[in-house]
């Protein structure tokens, strides 16, 4: 290990950071899709993160080995950016902000399926079951609990929505493991945005049917310069600092930063359900990913996968 990979004052730092950019982007899309939609959403955010992402990536020369690896990369984008991207901002069409950030914390649940089925027979240990039982147990009190958090035929649709891009956001990594493990991450992500920008870019010029307001274009602009390009500076900032393991374990308060920032600036409701779920959610989901540990002897495919939102 590289004995720079400690927890000084700057790690905390760079891990409040990293808390921050990466629990505000569910604010930020809930005001950007009042007008685009969707797709143009997408295609904003991606391309103006990648454009400003490009110069660290050939300052750092991860472009050509990504390159080299081309499909994987855009396999990779397609699961981590291109579909929960699009989803996101189709929910949140629906669901209050706080509500979304707090279900894409289900990803550890996910994970943790996904590497039992793979063969990890780790996930069978008592902590981490209970974990598995206990989160979904917080998201099914959040949709069907006291207070309703969840109203109506589409509010249910759009909680599938973000429940799959849980789905998604917990396979990429199995992608980057197997497939992209020796790909220097920053021109992976690069890459990835660019082509997912492309993409959607045609397909925003046809789902845009109202001129942008102000405030939904300072929140797309927001999402790709604090969400996108910043954040991923800061992640591997902090993956320097304090290793692989421990970097992600900022996951685990995103959520709180996403519920706290849209019931004080969108006046959005706290629900019964949703306060009772809220601590379930977390606590399962630590316990599936960790097994009840506080220590850093989990190996990586056991930490949540990187979910920028």
């Amino acid at each position: 290990m590289n004995p720079v990979q400690r927890f000084d004052t700057r790690a905390w730092l760079l891990f409040a950071a990293m808390a921050l950019l990466w629990g505000i982007p569910y604010l930020f899309i809930s005001v950007a899709v009042e007008s685009y939609s969707p797709a143009a959403v997408v295609a904003g955010r991606t391309l103006l993160g990648a454009v400003l992402l490009l110069p660290f990536a050939i300052r750092a020369k991860a472009l050509r080995p990504a390159f080299a690896k081309i499909g994987w990369v855009l396999l990779f984008g397609a699961i981590e950016m291109a579909g929960p991207f699009l989803l996101l901002g189709h929910a949140e069409q629906t669901l209050p902000s706080g509500l979304t950030g707090l279900l894409v914390a289900t990803v550890p649940l996910f994970a943790a399926i996904i590497a039992f089925g793979g063969g990890d027979r780790s996930v069978l240990s008592p902590w981490r079951a209970i974990g598995l039982f206990v989160g979904f147990a917080g998201v099914f009190v959040i949709v069907a609990g006291p207070g309703l958090a969840v109203e109506g035929g589409g509010g249910l649709i759009a909680v599938g929505e973000v429940l799959l891009v849980a789905l998604l956001y917990a396979i990429a990594p199995f992608v980057i493991a197997a497939k992209l493990h020796d790909v220097p991450s920053l021109g992976s992500i690069t890459l990835a945005l660019f082509a997912v920008g492309i993409f959607y870019t045609p397909i925003a010029f046809l789902t845009q049917h109202e001129v942008p307001t102000l405030e939904s274009t300072v929140s797309l602009v927001a999402l790709a310069v604090l969400c996108t390009a910043i954040a991923f500076i800061t992640f591997f900032a902090l993956i320097r600092r304090v290793g692989p393991v421990r970097a992600p374990l900022f996951t685990y308060v995103n959520p709180v930063v996403a519920i706290v920032l849209g019931t004080i600036i969108l006046g959005e409701p706290l629900t019964p359900g949703l306060l009772l779920g809220f601590p379930l959610v977390l606590v399962g989901c630590w316990l599936a990913a960790t097994g009840g540990t506080f220590g850093s002897r989990a190996s990586d495919s056991d930490l949540p996968p990187v979910a920028p939102g």
